[in-house]
């Protein structure tokens, strides 16, 4: 309910380009255009200079930014403790999740909040680890779930489960035959790999630093992508790799892959971030507290099993 043109007016300003808040309002350029100008007609001035492909704010510009940023946190603290007066939880909302955690953990966790709060529009994005925290930054997204620790200050990180990499390799691999192995030991063999930006090769690079190599220790003979491109590879014999134990309950359970800890397990943590100022929405609420419950019932029954 809040001014459209402000909203507009203010992704615009946010990400100096008609076209990418065009994008993230899932509007025509043309339409931000038009609202953009409707706008400056409305204070008979130019709110944008637009020279050589680009954009900047002029001084009336960043002044109407100031204001644009209050009103809209107004109308949603406004629309947020109606909301709970009320006892209604209403979207949308936009997650991402890392391709990890996207690919196996988030579509049961969406699907379970969706179920209790149907009148929520959640969104999924999933891309790898360093994507989600920049779109959490930018504000494109308004929770990230993502692999390892977050560094900054800007952001809240809250740890909400742990998870442990294992060594994945065909069953009729010479190490399959353990159940736990050294990382010396998979040094022997050619490895594939995820690719650069990803939280599990990031986890790997620092455990191999602290046990003194180099990532260039490791025969990588190919990078993917994703998970399931690695698990295809290895149970065709052509490598071994390190992959999180979330993604092989169903070829563990088909006999398809081995798993095996390391000597010293890799772990690392699964976390919800959010940015630190950002005023939080009835929605946004409700999901961080129903996915805190999810993964504690998640870590109950795994202690159980």
């Amino acid at each position: 309910m809040a001014d459209r043109r402000l909203q507009v007016f203010s992704t615009v300003a946010r990400l100096l380009s008609f076209t990418k808040a065009a994008e993230a309002l899932h509007m025509t350029q043309p339409a931000v255009t038009f609202q953009i100008r409707q706008l400056e007609d409305h204070f008979n001035t130019r709110l944008f200079d637009r020279t050589h492909n680009r954009i900047s704010l002029t001084s009336a510009g960043e002044l109407v930014k100031s204001y644009a940023e209050q009103i809209i946190s107004l109308y949603g603290e406004m629309d947020n403790n109606v909301r709970k007066l009320t006892g209604d939880v209403l979207g949308p909302l936009v997650v991402g999740a890392s391709t990890t955690i996207g690919e196996y953990v988030a579509p049961r966790l969406v699907g379970a909040y969706q179920a209790q709060y149907p009148d929520v529009a959640v969104r999924l994005n999933i891309a790898n680890t360093g994507s989600i925290i920049s779109m959490v930054e930018n504000n494109d997204i308004d929770i990230g779930i993502v692999e390892g620790p977050v560094n900054n200050r800007n952001l809240t990180m809250k740890v909400c489960w742990t998870d442990e990499l294992v060594v994945v390799t065909a069953p009729s691999h010479p190490l399959a035959q353990n159940d736990v192995v050294d990382i010396q030991s998979v040094l022997e063999y050619p490895f594939i790999s995820r690719e650069e930006g990803s939280g599990t090769r990031e986890v790997i690079q620092d455990y191999m630093a602290k046990e003194g190599f180099e990532i260039g220790a490791m025969n990588s003979i190919v990078e993917f992508g994703g998970p399931e491109s690695i698990k295809n590879a290895v149970s065709e014999g052509l490598g071994v790799s390190i992959l999180s134990i979330v993604t092989l309950e169903k070829e563990l359970k088909l006999n398809l892959l081995r798993a095996m800890s390391l000597t010293k397990p890799i772990t690392r943590s699964f976390s919800i971030v959010f940015q630190r100022q950002k005023f939080r929405m009835r929605a946004m609420e409700e999901f961080l507290e129903f996915a805190e419950n999810h993964f504690k019932d998640k870590r109950a029954v795994a202690l159980q099993s």
